[in-house]
């Protein structure tokens, strides 16, 4: 294998690994030209910032990326919930000035624990509210709505000096599939397309965005392969003026892995016009990952592209010319940052989120029992994180069951218990026809003065609801001090 080929690609590769610790696989890897890694949760369990030096020792140009949105998706801190408002929160406040603040905090976070790119913000319109990996993760319903604050938070990233990467072009929003599980088919116009879900991504361009990310989603518009291995959508993103870093989404999903495998998926991918390859998180395979996970995914990824080149399937320039725009953006990301324009203030832009509907009863500072019927919306995003629960019952008791699949006797358990002591039903689903607003319906019945808190989208229902978009711990503090009248 030539040595010089073996770093050429390695330097369009970006993958995830194992434990706290730099693997023996990966910093010879590093050695090799690897573009760098993307931590994900099970990374950030000792000290973070010595391991990103280590690998910037090993390797100063590795970039170091990491999922921090901020609401109900952070690696910093998973543990305890988001204490930095999410997208949903900050377009329900339609505050620009909030939001650069919030990407700029971000950004500070994440750059403490020495990573340089911020794989945020989400740039996808969340048109269809069953959507089940976008929901609070993106900043509303509309196209001028998202596009400002897309392009706020890319500012205040990029004020920090590190390098934001917009997602998931060319839009997200209008599905109800989870590209975890299967590729997602949008039924759109491409008129719909350009005007419902393009406009927050040329915002972000002109934002001077760095990186943007693909979707796995598929269009009979560009025929059966998805967005992130389609030259068609790809060409359009360049077209349209972006000469940045474009990353894709993670190979291992099943939108890839199932269709093209990760090695497969990688080639198509740069032949499409990616950059830079997330080939994922190692640990999503569950009870069915190896020991080695990590090792093979990258090596599954790195040959195929290698016998590619060889064997004509690849042009080599493309890789050549993914390299430079990789190498480009670390450079970039090796600057002072500005100081930030606005004072951030994360309970006060939770607290500004917070929609009450109908009359509050008088709650305490007790303990309070909480039914929680949520359950996890993707691999992505565990919006059913117990850091909510915990934070709205104050030492009370937390009840949780599947909404969907709820008995008789649940819910008359649950009954019981919120009409003998103060309690609030914790969901984040209330569109009609949907398990958790029908379990709440008929708790309801049972107690007709029952309290829903609500971290999902908002939903008009019957009854005292208290919205606070996001799972996180921030978001439920937001929605405690509401029911306090606070």
């Amino acid at each position: 294998m030539s040595d010089e080929l073996t770093r050429l690609v390695n330097g369009v590769l970006w993958p995830g690994f194992l434990g706290s610790e730099v693997p023996t696989w990966l910093g010879i890897a590093l050695d090799e030209g690897l573009a760098g890694v993307v931590y994900f949760a099970q990374n950030l369990v000792g000290d973070t910032a010595a391991l990103s030096a280590s690998i910037h020792d090993r390797s100063p140009r590795a970039l170091i990326g990491i999922d921090e949105e901020g609401g109900s998706v952070t690696r910093l801190e998973t543990q305890g919930g988001s204490t930095v408002p999410g997208a949903a929160q900050l377009g329900v406040v339609d505050d620009v000035t909030a939001t650069e603040a919030t990407g700029y905090e971000i950004a500070r976070r994440v750059d403490a624990v020495g990573a340089d790119v911020v794989l945020g913000p989400v740039a996808d319109v969340n048109s269809d509210p069953r959507n089940p990996v976008i929901g609070v993760r993106s900043f509303g319903d509309s196209a001028d709505l998202v596009s400002r604050h897309a392009a706020a938070a890319v500012r205040g990233i990029q004020r920090a000096g590190l390098a934001a990467c917009a997602k998931h072009y060319p839009g997200h929003g209008d599905t109800r599939t989870d590209s975890h599980h299967d590729l997602p088919v949008l039924t759109l116009t491409q008129r719909e397309i350009d005007e419902q879900h393009l406009p927050p991504f040329a915002a972000a361009v002109q934002a001077g965005v760095r990186s943007i990310m693909t979707a796995h989603i598929g269009s009979p518009l560009w025929g059966d392969a998805p967005a992130t291995l389609s030259p068609t959508v790809l060409g359009r993103l360049r077209a349209d003026g972006f000469d940045g870093v474009i990353v894709s989404d993670a190979l291992d999903m099943a939108a890839i892995r199932e269709r093209a495998g990760i090695g497969g998926g990688a080639v198509q991918a740069l032949a499409a016009g990616v950059d830079l390859l997330c080939i994922g998180n190692p640990t999503n395979p569950g009870a069915a990952m190896l020991p080695d996970q990590d090792e093979r995914d990258y090596r599954s990824a790195r040959d195929a592209i290698i016998a590619a080149i060889r064997n004509g399937e690849l042009a080599r320039e493309r890789v050549e010319e993914a390299a430079r725009r990789v190498a480009s953006m670390a450079d970039a990301v090796r600057r002072r940052p500005e100081p930030p324009e606005a004072v951030f203030d994360a309970d006060s832009i939770a607290d500004r989120a917070v929609r009450v509907q109908g009359e509050l009863p008088a709650f305490t500072d007790e303990p309070t029992t909480v039914i929680d019927l949520r359950t996890p919306s993707s691999l992505a995003v565990d919006s059913a994180a117990d850091h909510v629960a915990r934070v709205l019952a104050v030492g009370g008791e937390i009840v949780r069951f599947d909404a969907s699949s709820a008995t008789r006797s649940q819910l008359a358990d649950a009954a019981g218990r919120v009409i003998a002591r103060q309690s609030v039903v914790l969901v984040d689903r209330l569109d009609v026809g949907c398990a958790q607003r029908a379990v709440l319906d008929a708790l309801r019945a049972a107690a007709p003065g029952v309290v829903a808190v609500n971290v999902g989208l908002f939903a008009e229902s019957d009854g005292v609801v208290v919205s606070s978009p996001a799972a996180s711990a921030l978001a439920a503090r937001a929605a405690r001090r509401a029911l306090r009248g606070r």
